[in-house]
C-alpha cells in the first residue's frame, strides 16, 4: 500500500483563511437565476419568487460572497433594465449565451436575496460594452443612501437602505476575443485605471478586481497581467484567476492532477504581480481573486450545447448543466486545497456557478432540488476552514500523467483555529487503484481529540447524483482514523476526497 507523511505545525502559517474563498457566483445563464434561484410558480417561493428550498442549500453549502451578474452576460449588460417596476423592465437579447433575457431578476432582487442566504454580494460592471460613467451610476444606486437622482430612485423602488456592496470587479474576461467590447491588455488597463479612479471619488474604501487572464492557456497569459497591472496596480486590490478543468479523452490520472496546473496558475500570477511591485516600487502586495473556478465539461458545450438559430433565443433555456461524478467531486475538492495552500494572496474565489449551471445545486422546475457530488467537499471545507492555512510538509510518493508530468500522489492542507484550538485536515489520494496510508505528526497541536471524519470515495467513480437518485453519492465517516502518541493515521481509499477535524 503507498504511503505518504504529513507534519503539522501551527506556528508555521501560510495566511489567515479568508471567508472570501468561500464564495460563489451567479449569471444570467441558462437556469441560474431563472427555474434555479428564482421561480415564482413553485411551491417552496416566497413573496419575491425565490425558491426557499434553495435557499436553504445555499445556507447548507456555506457560500461567503457571491460574484454578479456575470461572466460573460455582463459585457452587454444595462442595469437599468433591471431595477424599477418589474412589468415595466425590458427583455433584451443576450449576446453571450444566445438567450432572451426577461430582466425580472436584477440587482434590487438579487441584493436582498444575498441577504436572506447570509452572502456578501461581489458586483461586476460592463466594461465590455459600457465605461466609467455606467460603473459610477450603478455604484450611486447601490451604495448611497440617499439625495440623489439615483439613489432616489433605488429608494423609490422600495429600497430605502443602500446595499453597501463592498467588493466590484472591473469588467470580465476582458482578453477573451469571445467577449463583448473585447480589449488589449494596453487599452483594458487604462480603461480599468479611469474606472477605478472614478469609483475611488465616490467611496475611496472599496476593493476593486482587475481582470486578470481567462485561463493560463491563453497566448496572452502572464504578458497580459504585466501590463495591465502596469497601469492598475495603485487603482486595484485584485487581479482575477479563472480555470476550468475536465477529464479530456479518458485521461483519468491527468484529470487527478488538475490542482498542480492551479497551483502553478496561481504561482505565476503571483510572480508577475510582485514582478510589477517591484518595478513601479510599491508597498503593497495585489491580491488573487479566483472568481471562476471549477470542473467544466467546456468541450459538450461547444459540441452540443451552443443556441444557434438566430431567430429562436430562448428565456433561461438548459446550458451548461453538468452532472457530477464522484471523480469530478475529488477533482473539485482538490481544487480547494489548492486554494487554501494559496491562503496568503488568494483571498476571494469564487465557485462557478451556484445552481443549475456547472454547479453544486440543481432544481427541477416545479420539482426538487438536489446536491450534485460536488457539494460535499465545498460545504465541508467552508465549515471546517478556518483560522491559519497552515504550511505543511508532506512527504508523498508520486506518479506519472501524461499531462503534467510525475505529480504527488497525494496532495493536503491543514488549517489551525487558534482561539477555538481546532484544526482541519483535508486530503486527497489521486491512486486510480490503490488505497494510501497517510500518518500525520500531530505532536505539535496542544489537543488532538477527532471531531469527525468525512470521505468522498465509491467503487463507481462515475457514480452521480440525479434526478431520479438524489442521493446515490454522499460522505461517510472514516473509521480508519487512529490518534496515539502525537501521531494521526488514515487510509485513504482509491480516487477519494477526506477531511478530518481535529480539537
Amino acid at each position: 500500500m503507498p504511503a505518504a507523511e504529513l507534519t503539522l505545525d501551527p506556528h508555521f502559517t501560510v495566511g489567515p483563511v479568508s471567508r472570501r474563498v468561500f464564495g460563489s457566483f451567479v449569471e444570467h445563464l441558462g437556469r441560474c437565476v431563472y427555474d434555479g434561484i428564482y421561480e415564482p410558480g413553485h411551491p417552496t417561493a416566497d413573496a419575491e419568487g425565490f425558491r426557499t428550498d434553495v435557499m436553504d442549500l445555499v445556507r447548507e453549502l456555506g457560500v461567503s460572497a457571491i460574484r454578479y451578474p456575470g461572466g460573460n452576460f455582463v459585457s452587454g449588460f444595462r442595469w437599468e433594465d433591471s431595477v424599477g417596476p418589474r412589468e415595466q423592465r425590458p427583455a433584451r437579447l443576450d449576446l453571450a449565451w444566445h438567450s432572451t433575457e426577461s430582466n425580472q431578476v436584477g440587482l434590487d432582487e438579487f441584493a436582498g436575496w444575498c441577504a436572506q442566504v447570509g452572502s456578501e454580494l461581489m458586483y461586476a460592471v460592463n466594461l465590455g460594452t459600457r465605461g466609467v460613467l455606467e460603473a459610477v451610476d450603478v455604484l450611486e444606486y447601490a451604495n448611497i443612501r440617499s439625495g440623489t437622482a439615483l439613489s432616489d430612485a433605488r429608494v423609490a423602488n422600495g429600497h430605502a437602505e443602500p446595499y453597501r456592496v463592498k467588493m466590484w470587479c472591473l469588467g470580465n474576461e476582458m482578453d477573451g476575443p469571445w467577449q463583448l467590447g473585447h480589449r488589449n491588455a494596453e487599452d483594458y488597463g487604462k480603461l480599468a485605471s479611469q474606472t477605478a479612479k472614478a469609483m475611488r471619488q465616490l467611496d475611496p474604501d472599496l476593493e476593486l478586481v482587475a481582470c486578470g487572464s481567462s485561463s493560463a492557456k491563453m497566448p496572452t497569459f502572464g504578458a497580459w497581467e504585466h501590463t495591465v497591472l502596469l497601469h492598475t496596480y495603485d487603482d486595484v486590490d485584485y487581479i482575477s484567476c479563472h480555470a476550468y478543468y475536465e477529464e479530456l479523452q479518458g485521461d483519468t490520472a491527468s484529470f487527478l492532477a488538475s490542482a498542480t496546473n492551479m497551483d502553478h496558475f496561481i504561482e505565476s500570477v503571483v510572480a508577475t504581480a510582485d514582478t510589477v511591485r517591484a518595478t513601479l516600487g510599491r508597498q503593497k502586495r495585489i491580491k488573487i481573486s479566483f472568481d471562476e473556478w471549477n470542473v467544466w465539461y467546456n468541450t459538450r458545450y461547444h459540441e452540443v450545447d451552443q443556441i444557434t438559430d438566430i431567430e429562436q433565443w430562448p428565456t433561461a433555456p438548459r446550458l451548461l448543466e453538468d452532472i457530477y461524478s464522484v471523480l469530478d467531486a475529488v477533482v473539485f475538492g482538490n481544487l480547494m486545497i489548492s486554494l487554501l495552500k494559496h491562503a496568503d494572496r488568494v483571498t476571494s474565489a469564487s465557485l462557478a456557478q451556484l445552481v443549475n449551471v456547472i454547479a453544486p445545486i440543481m432544481t427541477e422546475p416545479g420539482g426538487d432540488t438536489w446536491r450534485q457530488t460536488t457539494f460535499f467537499p465545498f460545504a465541508l471545507t467552508s465549515r471546517l476552514a478556518v483560522g491559519e492555512a497552515l504550511d505543511v510538509k508532506l512527504s508523498t510518493e508520486t506518479y506519472q500523467t501524461a499531462v503534467y508530468g510525475e505529480v504527488p500522489l497525494v496532495d493536503a492542507v491543514a488549517t489551525h483555529d487558534a482561539a477555538s484550538g481546532r484544526t482541519a485536515i483535508f486530503l486527497v489520494n489521486r491512486s486510480l487503484d490503490a488505497a494510501t496510508t497517510v500518518t500525520v505528526d500531530v505532536s505539535h497541536l496542544s489537543a488532538v481529540s477527532v471531531l469527525e471524519t468525512h470521505t468522498l470515495a465509491d467503487d463507481d467513480i462515475y457514480a452521480k447524483n440525479t434526478l431520479e437518485d438524489q442521493e446515490r453519492v454522499g460522505v461517510r465517516p472514516n473509521d480508519s482514523v487512529t490518534v496515539a502518541d502525537g501521531r494521526l493515521t488514515v487510509e485513504l481509499p482509491a480516487v477519494s476526497w477526506t477531511a478530518i477535524a481535529l480539537g
